[in-house]
């Protein structure tokens, strides 16, 4: 499949879970792919380049700060993180800002199951945040197969479904859908 050609299917694999004062995006994909494989496409630098939203200043497969850079948009934010487990292959949390970032890859007959807790303090950001991971995690996945299609993040999104996709989560979350956030267009 070419890029131009990619769209994403429909809001599905996610839900949302209360923690205290804060909210958490519970996403799950089923790949195609051994957890040592998709472990590399979440820590390697050069991987994370072909879906994440962000560039790594250092592989995130060990533990210790960490310079995430924000992609795509005007401007390129880098943010301080924090890699505070990375237990290979089976689990990588770390902070983004003020989120948090929880990996957990289990091994199943076919591949893994990709489970992402994605912790932040806005409510109505969660629908804006599981569409944003739905392309990423479909690009991830096609680069996984040797497929790439390039990243598709920040403004670019808009061109690929970011829209339905944010107003079919907030339906499923019942979070009123309040579009595309200002100041993070495409330059």
């Amino acid at each position: 499949m070419s890029r131009e050609a990619y769209q994403p299917g429909a809001a599905s694999g996610a839900e949302v879970r209360r923690d205290g004062t804060r909210w958490t995006l519970v996403f799950v994909r089923e790949l195609r792919h051994p957890p040592g494989k998709v472990w590399l496409a979440l820590v390697d630098p050069s991987h994370l380049r072909e879906w994440a939203p962000f560039d790594a200043d250092r592989n995130l497969g060990a533990t210790g700060r960490a310079t995430l850079t924000m992609v795509g948009g005007p401007a390129h934010e880098a943010l301080e993180s924090s890699v505070v487990r990375a237990e290979l292959p089976r689990l990588l949390e770390y902070t983004w800002g003020g989120d948090v970032l929880r990996w957990e890859l289990e091994p199943t007959e076919a591949g893994t199951r990709l489970t992402l807790h994605h912790t932040l303090d806005d409510r109505a950001w969660l629908p804006k945040v599981a569409a944003g991971w739905h392309i990423c995690l479909d690009v991830a996945e096609r680069a996984l197969a040797d497929q790439p299609i390039g990243r598709i993040v920040a403004g670019d999104a808009r061109s690929f479904g970011w829209e339905r996709l944010n107003d079919e989560y907030a339906r499923q979350f019942g979070i009123e859908s309040t579009g595309w956030p200002e100041g993070i267009d495409a330059p």
